[in-house]
């Protein structure tokens, strides 16, 4: 008999609807219900911009899922007559609201935060604050137990709170096997793809598919001015390559977000003048800060081949149409989390998927894409 951790509510939080939607799909074609598990929950703001959380059911003994994805911008609200987009600092308040809205009457909360509020800010260099630290502190202070993210820009965070579930899921199965849908033609060996990582901190990430695809890794590392500050941070000079030749060979770019997409380009254009054959980039997040027109001419150009991201986080239609981008769905996977989670059961499987990537690979190289299942 399953071990159900309480009855199960999710709560998609603004700009997650359609996204909680189909996790709430998934949970009832598994659960054979014909009951929507999710609450009936909102978040009205008044004309000052001010706001409150308004939770229209019981919340007692429940087990509670909040999905929170603090960089919707697509989210706007009216303030004295003007449309204003939803910021980070906006939704993370939101997401308090609906907590303290519950009463502590849950048996357990978890947030799933895809894209980790102020996970930039995840260290103090100076005299600065601690953002990220702090916000997992309060959000568990108000009765979080778990916190779900994915690609923490730092997975260290977590130290903030080391009495508290966290865990920092990466899409690495779900990345590759869109690469492997988009490009029927890609060969996945030593001899014919490579995975480059385009700093030094998202090293860790190309390692991880480097191992488990059986393929050859490559770097680079930015040399920073360090004498000047430019928009809080130093500027970058060079990104210089280490590792193997890889002449001829496609390559894999790995990184947790693309923010102005400066570096990515930079990456991919030196990959392509040392004679790589083409250029992929998984990004979980893919935030296009400065716009998509230098993206439309790097793809115009032949710097860029193909840009794989998670659609954990907000996309605008104008990025959904261009041929360069592919949206990875994730919806299904979260499901599973949450499914996982209500049962008590172990997510060391879903967090850890190189067995389903070895499976993966294998049936592509025998029989293409046609054995895919949906995931």
């Amino acid at each position: 008999m399953d071990n159900f951790n309480g009855e199960l509510r999710v709560i998609g939080m603004r700009g997650c609807e359609d996204f909680a939607s189909q996790v709430d799909f998934y949970l009832k074609k598994w659960r054979h219900s014909e009951k929507t598990f999710i609450a009936d929950a909102q978040c009205p703001r008044f004309g000052s911009g001010e706001a409150k959380a308004l939770i229209n059911e019981s919340m007692r003994g429940l087990d509670l899922y909040i999905i929170s994805d603090c960089f919707n911008y697509g989210v706007t609200y009216k303030m004295y007559g003007m449309q204003v987009p939803m910021s980070p600092d906006d939704h993370f308040q939101d997401l308090k609201r609906i907590i303290a809205a519950t009463g502590g009457k849950p048996r357990r909360i978890s947030v799933i935060m895809p894209m980790l509020y102020e996970g930039r800010q995840h260290k103090r260099s100076a005299r600065e604050s601690l953002d990220c630290a702090l916000a997992l502190k309060e959000i568990t202070r108000m009765g979080v137990s778990n916190i779900i993210t994915f690609d923490a820009h730092d997975p260290r965070v977590q130290n903030a709170i080391p009495l508290h579930g966290f865990d920092s899921v990466r899409p690495t199965y779900q990345m590759l096997k869109a690469l492997l849908k988009e490009i029927p033609d890609i060969k996945v060996d030593k001899d014919s793809l490579m995975v480059v990582s385009p700093d030094e901190g998202a090293l860790d990430r190309a390692m991880y598919i480097a191992s488990v695809a059986g393929i050859e890794l490559g770097m680079f590392y930015k040399r920073r001015n360090y004498s000047i500050i430019i928009d809080g941070k130093n500027p970058i000079e060079a990104h210089e390559y280490l590792g193997n030749d890889f002449h001829g060979k496609d390559a894999i770019v790995v990184d947790d977000m693309i923010s102005s997409g400066d570096s990515m380009i930079d990456v991919s254009l030196q990959l392509k003048q040392r004679g790589a054959k083409r250029v992929f980039v998984f990004a979980t997040f893919a935030l296009f800060c400065n716009g998509l027109e230098k993206f439309d001419k790097a793809y115009k150009d032949g710097v860029i081949d193909k840009i794989f991201a998670t659609n954990l986080t907000y996309h605008t239609p104008e990025i959904l149409s261009r041929e360069w981008f592919c949206s990875v769905n994730m919806s299904k996977y979260v499901s599973y989390l949450i499914d996982t989670i209500n049962r008590d059961a172990s997510i060391s499987d879903l967090l850890n998927p190189a067995k389903k990537i070895h499976n993966l690979l294998d049936k592509f190289n025998n029989n293409g894409t046609e054995e895919f299942e949906e995931d």
